[in-house]
């Protein structure tokens, strides 16, 4: 193997490499851009399937672990 080959296989590797990292860096950007717009909006996206019975489930499951832990706390054991 020449040094001719060693030279193209080392740039064609440096090149991969910086493709993905500009991947990466578009990937990280669009991201950063998505949770701003949340934050803009009052907080991430509701699914359709999320509702008023979803939030009350959730905030029952909530109550649950928090009863939970208040019976960790107390040296109640489950």
């Amino acid at each position: 193997m020449g040094f001719d080959t060693v030279l193209t296989i080392g740039a064609l590797a440096l090149i991969g490499l910086g493709m993905a990292a500009a991947a990466t860096l578009k990937g990280w950007q669009g991201w950063l851009e998505l949770k701003k717009l949340e934050l803009a909006s009052g907080g991430p996206r509701a699914d359709a399937a999320t509702g008023a019975t979803g939030g009350r489930i959730e905030l029952a499951d909530l109550k649950e672990r928090i009863r939970k832990l208040e019976q960790i706390a107390s040296g109640i054991d489950l």
